[in-house]
């Protein structure tokens, strides 16, 4: 950096120590306007685990990793399929056979040739060892082959209806079958530099500080990407973070990136743009996990005053500055056969204290344990444990870091519990998994963590996953989300809007149902 750009910086008057920003980490608009395309900077909180997308699926590494890596489609926000390393896609009429026509010409960022022998060692050997999400939803899958270089067909064992929505990047991320067949996948050095047909190449990690993504030259899209390099900052406090968009150091905010309550402050600003668009396929849904292996959680009277006691709108308001709205039971209003067309629970404290009083509850200290990922979520906490409270319930929070979290979910070591999912569109890819008995099993805080069972609902989400006329599988869906909505399982609290702050000279940084995860090859500076 020349000795004039460094006086400039420390000329602002924001010191880089008070911003958690490194030198190297924040190229300033002048380098940026010595770079073809221009360079963005983009927050990312927290700092993933790691960016091989095909064993690391968590929100911050796709943000980043997307740019990386592709799947066969990507989505539009009404979530059709729309091509990107396919072309073309045909189902037989009985609904068992897809095949793929792939996109001529494409390179993996080493030069070697992607062809459908990379999709079969992807799909077939590698993400069914490291992907437990799409493991799962591969239950129907009965072989997939390379028909030539460019078609690959996909045989089912039986019809499954959201089967053309597994396959965006985060779902089903192609991966190089040169670089990884016949290793240990979990220890192959690409791992550090991970390696994919996107539209951006992994230059660096500085731990701590910053994650550099360039331009990939030989992309296959013409024109693509229209930026020459992606920064995505890591910076631990939250003041740090809003400040250092404030002072126009980072072009990009994702949602939940800082907290909510300096969303709006921070959108006022001038040349500042706010969107909630982009979150469509994820559909971000919250609730409480209650633990159904205990009392008293184990009685359905319980569970029901905790729903009746909980106050959603006031949560809404406060805790998410209107950035949220309170759900109406397991599916999101955004996915496919939703309905509202189910049992409510306003708050009524008076019903939630009836119910306590027929479930036999005698007081005993229950312990919540909040979401540790900022302020907003602990203003969560706290108004639920004030709920909970009011109608008899004796609360004791007990906070934890991330890692604690993880751990205590996955051991089901807690009474109570915070958390949020994405349900993907459909509710075969993403609602299933929180409520099916198959997916109790220790060692994951996304599938059913509360330990519920009803051979039921287990058939009507069978049925609703395999059946392929959207009659059918509505009919399905709705007779699951009633009897969802009877029994409690989970209380739920809100569909949360995430919002995306970015500088106005940014054009299309979001063009699709996945937002910025979806990669930033169409994003440009004006």
């Amino acid at each position: 950096m020349k000795r004039r750009e460094m006086i400039q910086l420390g000329a602002s008057g924001l010191g880089l120590s008070g911003l958690g920003l490194s030198l190297a980490g924040i190229p300033l608009s002048v380098l940026a306007q010595d770079r073809k395309g221009g360079v963005l900077n983009v927050l990312v909180q927290p700092e993933p685990p790691g960016l091989m997308l095909g064993m690391v699926q968590n929100g911050p590494t796709q943000l980043i990793a997307g740019n990386i890596y592709e799947g066969l489609l990507r989505y539009d926000d009404k979530l059709n399929p729309q091509p990107l390393l396919a072309t073309a896609w045909t189902m037989s009429k009985d609904g068992l056979v897809y095949t793929f026509k792939l996109k001529p010409g494409v390179k993996w960022h080493d030069g070697k040739p992607f062809s459908s022998a990379d999709v079969v060692f992807s799909v077939d050997v590698f993400l069914r060892k490291t992907h437990a999400r799409l493991r799962g939803n591969l239950e129907c899958l009965d072989t997939v082959k390379a028909i030539d270089p460019l078609t690959v067909e996909f045989k089912l064992k039986y019809p499954f209806g959201p089967f053309l929505g597994l396959f965006e990047t985060g779902t089903m991320p192609m991966v190089p079958k040169h670089v990884y067949e016949g290793t240990d996948f979990a220890t192959n050095p690409a791992n550090a530099t991970p390696l994919g047909t996107g539209p951006f190449k992994f230059k660096e990690w500085v731990k701590g500080s910053y994650i550099q993504l360039v331009a990939n030259e030989a992309y296959h899209a013409p024109g693509q990407p229209l930026l020459e390099s992606l920064y995505f900052h890591v910076i631990p406090d939250a003041a740090s973070r809003a400040a250092a968009f404030e002072s126009g150091k980072v072009d990009v905010v994702p949602g939940g990136a800082v907290e909510f309550f300096d969303v709006v402050r921070l959108s006022k600003l001038p040349g500042v743009t706010l969107t909630t668009k982009g979150w469509e396929f994820f559909s971000p849904h919250s609730w409480l996990w209650l633990n159904n292996r205990k009392a008293p959680m184990n009685n359905v009277k319980f569970r029901q005053a905790v729903m009746f006691a909980i106050d959603r709108e006031a949560m809404a308001k406060i805790a998410w500055q209107g950035f949220a709205k309170p759900a109406t039971g397991p599916f999101n209003s955004h996915i496919k056969y939703y309905s509202d067309d189910v049992a409510k629970y306003p708050r009524n404290l008076e019903k939630a204290k009836q119910l306590l009083a027929e479930s036999g509850y005698k007081g005993e200290p229950l312990k919540l344990l909040p979401l540790p990922y900022g302020e907003s979520w602990q203003r969560q906490a706290e108004i639920v444990r004030q709920n909970l409270t009011q109608a008899g319930i004796k609360i004791e929070l007990t906070g934890t870091d991330v890692a604690g979290w993880n751990q205590r979910l996955n051991e089901w070591d807690y009474d109570i519990a915070f958390t949020y999912v994405y349900q993907y569109g459909d509710p075969a890819l993403g609602v299933a998994r929180n409520y099916t008995s198959s997916n109790i099993a220790k060692g994951s805080p996304f599938n059913n963590v509360e330990g519920y069972s009803n051979s039921r609902v287990d058939a009507l989400f069978a049925a609703g996953a395999r059946a392929t006329d959207p009659e059918s599988r509505a009919k399905a869906y709705l007779e699951v989300q009633k009897l969802l909505l009877e029994e409690v399982p989970v209380a739920w609290l809100h569909e949360i809007n995430f919002p995306t702050l970015y500088r106005s000279k940014v054009k299309n940084p979001i063009s699709s149902g996945i937002g910025l995860n979806d990669s930033l090859s169409r994003a440009s500076l004006t």
